[in-house]
């Protein structure tokens, strides 16, 4: 991942060749898209930042909000930070994500406040894993402890994919910060938070075992915690 506080050079890529790329953005080939969201990276124009941000939220194609990401990685800080922050405010879902996989990407500290908790327990999983992701990046030294609460909080919702995604963001925050934020869950009374809590516990301890298989073995704990006699 790219982690930098400093404004990149954002060059002077002015003229015809730029605006002809721009509106390659809203061509219907995919491939097109593609080559012009790669033109306007290669050579950066701040004048392109709102409309490379406006194609984010409505682009369907996988790799061509790739390619827009890595050119607005391309432009300084300074131009793509505050507008970023505001699109996390959209009513679109994909505006929220894109925005908050771009922010992720820049690395830029200065969007840390805009990570609200609202977004971290987004009612849209893919803008909540955007989010996970993009806090874990962003973080300040110091507040581990209290993001890992804030994501603990969201264990057992969703998915496999989604509940994957919500222990890599946990254990990247480290022992110290994500064992204490774990505990609690794994007395809580509903068993999918419980068995995503252990599962967590056990990737972070020991990465090779697989989500499955941590999720599976949680699972027979419980069972056997649950008999007369068992033990907790």
């Amino acid at each position: 991942m790219t982690t930098t506080n400093q404004d990149r050079d954002t060059g002077t890529g002015t003229g015809t060749g730029t605006a002809a790329a721009v509106r390659g953005l809203d061509d219907a080939r995919p491939s097109v898209r593609l080559r012009a969201a790669l033109a306007i990276g290669s050579t950066p124009d701040p004048r392109s930042v709102d409309r490379l941000i406006e194609r984010c939220a409505v682009e369907p194609d996988f790799s061509v909000r790739e390619m827009l990401t890595w050119a607005l990685t391309r432009h300084a800080p300074s131009a793509t930070v505050p507008r970023l922050v505001d699109e996390l405010r959209s009513g679109r879902a994909q505006a929220r994500s894109q925005a908050l996989h771009t922010l992720s990407k820049i690395g830029d500290r200065r969007a840390w406040p805009a990570i609200t908790p609202a977004l971290l327990a987004d009612a849209d999983d893919e803008v909540a894993r955007s989010a996970w992701r993009a806090a874990v990046v962003l973080v300040p030294e110091g507040e581990e402890s209290g993001l890992a609460a804030a994501l603990a909080a969201q264990l057992g919702r969703g998915g496999r994919e989604t509940q994957l995604s919500l222990s890599r963001a946990l254990i990247a925050l480290g022992e110290a910060a994500a064992v204490p934020a774990l505990g609690p869950a794994m007395e809580d009374p509903d068993p999918g938070v419980r068995h995503h809590a252990m599962a967590t516990q056990r990737l972070l301890r020991d990465p090779e075992s697989g989500f499955e298989y941590a999720i599976e073995e949680a699972k027979r704990v419980t069972a056997l915690q649950d008999r007369p006699g068992g033990e907790r």
